[in-house]
């Protein structure tokens, strides 16, 4: 159905609503974790690649992708982690590597600072992790109250921007068609826009503590050697240079490497480079832990 997605569809149970799940491979556990507007769809080359040697796990969060979109639901940051944890809690998950974008960054991280010790290594790929005042008027413009989620659920106005302005080299038509699918109506569209809503800038804000403790613990995962590989498209209009800078800094022992010439949707700008890069990391036997 989806181009270049041909694997098998799984589904975990939470509460009452259903989370979907590709889990594929024998082997070291690889934890994938899309952001906003994505969905497992975003990881498709880097879980056919790593799953030869890896068992890849990539999630899709409650209202995104394939799973449940419920009308009524918490959708914050911790919810989200929460899931995540519940997910490979039931999966009997203990310790895994984590590949994190966009909003899976604040997601898989707050992870990680809950379980340090469970974490292998982790690739972060355009993404934060710590609070931040900037934001893009283009995004902002979709905080507006009333105007903002309307205008993203009404006219997609985020989900389908996306396939052209989180990239630097054309989406293929078809490809671009798979990332809106899961997004085709109002009622589809409700965690695109509550994500946008959830971004917590001010202290009084419900995911602001949640973030902060998050962003708080990084240094724990720094201080415990836990191996880092950074990749960033350079031309991502929202996490920018300065996120990038601000890693390096939290993280000076990370490989890190910088497309200048990629955009957000840095896999599908430059899917044999990262793949190569991130497959190679994982196969790396030495530890910074030792």
């Amino acid at each position: 159905m989806y181009p270049e997605y041909s694997f098998s569809s799984n589904f975990f149970q939470l509460g009452k609503h259903r989370l979907h799940y590709i889990d594929v491979g024998v082997g070291p556990v690889v934890v994938m974790v899309h952001g906003n507007p994505t969905w497992s769809y975003y990881y498709r080359n880097l879980i056919r690649k790593l799953s030869t040697d890896h068992r890849v796990i990539a999630v899709d969060h409650i209202g995104c992708g394939l799973s449940d979109k419920p009308q009524n639901y918490s959708y914050t940051l911790k919810q989200h982690t929460d899931n995540l944890e519940t997910l490979l809690s039931g999966l009997d998950i203990i310790s895994f590597s984590l590949i994190v974008h966009d909003w899976g960054g604040a997601i898989g991280m707050g992870l990680a600072t809950r379980y340090p010790e469970r974490i292998e290594k982790i690739v972060v790929l355009n993404t934060a992790a710590f609070r931040s005042k900037r934001i893009p008027l283009r995004i902002r413009i979709c905080r507006w109250p009333f105007i903002g989620p309307f205008i993203v659920r009404a006219f997609n106005a985020f989900a389908w921007p996306a396939t052209f302005m989180a990239v630097s080299k054309p989406m293929a038509k078809e490809i671009a068609a798979a990332y809106v699918a899961p997004y085709n109506s109002w009622k589809n569209r409700i965690a695109i826009a509550a994500f946008v809503q959830d971004i917590p800038l001010e202290t009084e804000h419900v995911s602001y503590e949640e973030l902060t403790t998050t962003e708080n613990g990084l240094a724990t995962l720094r201080d415990a050697k836990i191996p880092i590989l950074i990749l960033w498209g350079g031309k991502d209009f929202c996490f920018n240079r300065v996120f990038y800078d601000e890693w390096r800094s939290r993280f000076p022992n990370a490989e890190h490497h910088y497309f200048s010439d990629s955009g957000h949707y840095i896999l599908e700008d430059e899917p044999a480079e990262t793949g190569k890069r991130i497959a190679a990391f994982l196969q790396t036997e030495q530890s910074n832990k030792e």
